[in-house]
């Protein structure tokens, strides 16, 4: 599904300026009802529900069975989760990336004598603690 650059804004809108739809709620939080007042108040009544609180959590027996949003909320929520996707894709790829590079050190030609000499020659390490690539 494309987005234009006025979907974008509309839903950057929508979640920083509609408190009751970009705060996330633990299913305990949300108004409720049960399904069998579903069908007295229909779906009008319903659809007037979500406007007014956000989202409703159906229950049966009083236990949680769904949860219903309006569709800009599920457009919105479909699109944040896009976007952490393709940030966590980006941020793996640049350690990928990074790994990469230093491991490429390993396939010069000399490699395999440095790291030899290394792990026969004692640590100076003067008192101090040494890790990582930055000591």
């Amino acid at each position: 599904m494309a987005y234009s650059g006025i979907m974008l804004q509309h839903l950057e809108n929508l979640m920083s300026t509609t408190p009751k739809r970009a705060a996330v709620k633990s299913l305990a939080a949300l108004p409720r009802t049960p399904a069998s007042a579903l069908k007295k108040v229909g779906w009008r009544g319903l659809m007037q529900t979500i406007r007014d609180q956000g989202r409703v959590l159906v229950t049966n027996h009083d236990h949680p069975e769904a949860v219903i949003i309006a569709a800009e909320e599920y457009d919105a929520l479909v699109q944040l989760a896009r976007e952490a996707e393709s940030r966590t894709e980006s941020e793996l790829a640049t350690m990928r990336r990074k790994f990469d590079e230093r491991l490429s050190g390993l396939e010069k030609p000399n490699a395999g004598k440095r790291l030899r000499a290394l792990a026969r020659g004692r640590a100076k390490l003067k008192g101090k603690v040494k890790a990582g690539t930055r000591y």
